[in-house]
């Protein structure tokens, strides 16, 4: 495991856009897993500032989402389809059908589950994970469990993941309390992991995660193991290791 210590939320930001600017310079046609939520913002920002300076080309770009919220359709103001394609799709010159995403409204969630996990496997080996990390751990939306789920599978939201996702909607009442989410076996078959952590909130789960036991109570410990995994963090989200 690396470590990269950033001032704060725009150092860390730079920091991982750097890395994954590096792997699109490197490989043009590389497969990104992406990262939804607050934390990997900043990162989408810096990486369209290069793009629109003629820093970076996406056009052969193949991308993979982690997860995708069970109900919503992807032109809801809060689903991860909608989000990926305000804060990052629509201001590159991605082709989005090399963009993949769990469909929120599968009307069959076995065989959409069945379906994520072709098409991943069908991009081969992911070049590079993004990852941020939830309050309890967990990566992607793999929630505390007895075990780590290797595949794509539909999971109850916790009540921790609520209250944290609750700010997006208009009412605690309109959080999703399912979702798709890209399995712990996925993830760990990425050539590369960079996981993105800011502020104190997150502190606490910077700690059980990275420097505590690996345990699927904590699905983000795992990145342990992981044999090339980079965590970028900034100094309030560190302050307790």
């Amino acid at each position: 495991m690396k470590i990269i210590r950033a001032k704060d939320y725009n150092h860390m930001s730079r920091q991982a856009a750097n890395i994954i600017s590096a792997q699109v310079i490197l490989k043009p046609d590389c497969v990104l897993g992406l990262a939804t939520g607050s934390s990997p913002i900043g990162t989408y920002e810096q990486l369209i500032k290069w793009y629109e300076k003629g820093d970076l080309d996406f056009s052969q770009v193949r991308t993979v989402n982690l997860d995708e919220y069970v109900g919503l359709d992807s032109s809801h103001e809060q689903s991860y389809a909608y989000f990926m394609r305000s804060h990052f799709f629509d201001r590159v010159n991605i082709d989005p059908s090399n963009t993949n995403i769990p469909c929120g409204i599968a009307p069959d969630e076995a065989a959409e589950c069945q379906r994520y996990d072709s098409v991943i496997s069908g991009l081969g080996k992911l070049d590079l994970q993004l990852l941020g990390i939830g309050p309890n751990g967990h990566i992607g939306f793999n929630e505390p469990d007895t075990c780590f789920t290797k595949g794509t599978h539909k999971v109850a939201l916790t009540e921790t993941t609520i209250q944290a996702n609750k700010r997006f909607f208009q009412r605690e009442e309109d959080v999703p309390r399912f979702a798709y989410t890209m399995g712990i076996c996925d993830i760990m078959n990425a050539r590369r992991v960079v996981l993105v952590a800011s502020g104190v909130e997150k502190a606490d789960a910077v700690k059980a995660a990275f420097f505590g036991p690996i345990t699927p109570l904590v699905s983000g410990s795992i990145l342990q193991l992981h044999p090339d995994f980079t965590l970028v963090a900034d100094e309030a989200a560190l302050s307790k290791v």
